[in-house]
């Protein structure tokens, strides 16, 4: 990875400054800086909209390739284009989990007919995927995944039965991916499938969950026979770990670097509540402040260093666990900042208030996709290629 930009790319950049400030601007100014669903004064239909503003300049499916109707941009301008959108202040993507963790899994693991069936729909912004993945009793320990799905061979249909949490933006979603075990008596890794489901059928349903932020980002999602069509399967029927775990690799992609700027821009307004209460004269804060700042731009080289080699080398293993708790200790720092005047929530106080959010909603982080311990369990294993510690007795 080149740190130096090009020529080039540096006019790419002004170029995606100059789009984001012509266009975010109007009805989608009311977006600006909202983060999905999880937030209040979230709009899901000029949501959808702005992704069709997006899709019609060409900004989506910018890393697929052209063959698939991508725009086949390199990684350093597909960085820049994360990187200049949150500074803009682009709201949360709707189409974030079709465009950049289902569309490049479809595009290695689908049949032609999938992928001329589905990409078109998320390259123009008209339809929206879920992840399902976790249930109650498979979250971090995904391999546990309960969910079956029978092959109703008259009709050719799969029928779906049992429960997914936790499933993001699943209430604005068209189709769903779901690992479901579809063969009787599997266990763990093994008879697992990834199905294409559509969400808008008789038995599915989908349930918000109320967060302590006040929003509702995730749903619990319960299949009772719901059907989806019998060829909508990734990659072959009884090996969709494999489809699954490569699909978790692009979550980890060139998309973070979006993330990284989210987070310079939360620990920016960190700095700017310090000054102005006065917690910048504080040696102590003052020092974790710094050092918030040291630590998130070794984040982003340690991410460029991980997508220069392609994703695949061990140091990839490492990011989740480092970004996760950089940023529940910018929450913790926040609170701090705040000091007392945090424990009290003012509406007309907006800057208070998104400190307020980040605290808050930084507390997940180090659970969500794969708990801490999980996470170390994964650098021991697979990037140290330490021995797996055998459980003994009941």
């Amino acid at each position: 990875m080149n740190l130096t930009e090009t020529p080039e790319e540096r006019t790419f950049r002004a170029e995606v400054q100059a789009w984001m400030a012509a266009h975010l601007t109007g009805e989608f100014a009311a977006l600006r800086g909202c983060h999905g669903p999880g937030e209040e004064r979230f709009d899901a239909a000029l949501a959808k909209r702005w992704e069709q503003e997006l899709a019609t300049a060409g900004w989506v499916g910018i890393g697929w390739p052209q063959a698939a109707g991508g725009a086949g941009l390199p990684l350093g301008k597909q960085i820049i284009f994360h990187e200049e959108y949150v500074r803009a202040g682009g709201p949360g993507r709707l189409g974030h989990i079709g465009e950049q963790l289902f569309a490049p899994t479809l595009i290695d693991f689908g049949t032609p007919a999938q992928q001329a069936r589905f990409l078109p729909g998320i390259r123009a912004g008209r339809e929206y995927w879920a992840q399902g993945y976790s249930e109650p009793n498979a979250g971090s320990d995904l391999a546990n995944v309960r969910t079956r799905a029978r092959l109703d061979v008259e009709r050719g249909e799969w029928v779906i039965d049992g429960q997914k949490v936790w499933t993001s933006w699943a209430q604005e979603a068209d189709w769903i991916f779901v690992l479901a075990r579809t063969e009787e008596g599997s266990q763990r890794h093994h008879g697992l499938s990834l199905l294409l489901v559509p969400l808008h059928q008789p038995g599915v349903t989908v349930r918000p969950i109320r967060q302590m932020t006040g929003g509702a980002e995730f749903n619990e999602v319960f299949f009772d026979g719901a059907r989806t069509e019998g060829s909508l399967h990734l990659g072959p029927v009884g090996e969709g770990w494999k489809v699954a775990m490569a699909l978790l690799g692009y979550e980890r992609g060139v998309s973070t670097l979006g993330q990284q700027a989210q987070f310079r821009h939360e620990l920016d307004l960190v700095i700017a509540a310090a000054r102005a209460n006065g917690a910048a004269q504080d040696p102590v804060l003052r020092q974790r402040i710094a050092d918030a700042a040291l630590r998130l731009a070794t984040l982003r080289f340690h991410a460029l260093r991980v997508l220069g080699a392609g994703g695949a080398s061990h140091a990839a293993y490492t990011a989740k666990y480092a970004w996760s708790n950089w940023r529940r200790d910018l929450g913790q720092l926040a609170a701090d900042v705040l000091g007392r005047a945090g424990d009290v929530v003012r509406a007309d106080d907006a800057a208070r208030t998104r400190l307020q959010q980040v605290w808050l909603s930084s507390r997940a982080d180090t659970i969500y996709a794969g708990t801490n311990e999980i996470q170390l369990n994964l650098i021991a294993e697979r990037a140290l290629g330490m021995p797996r510690e055998e459980r003994k007795g009941p």
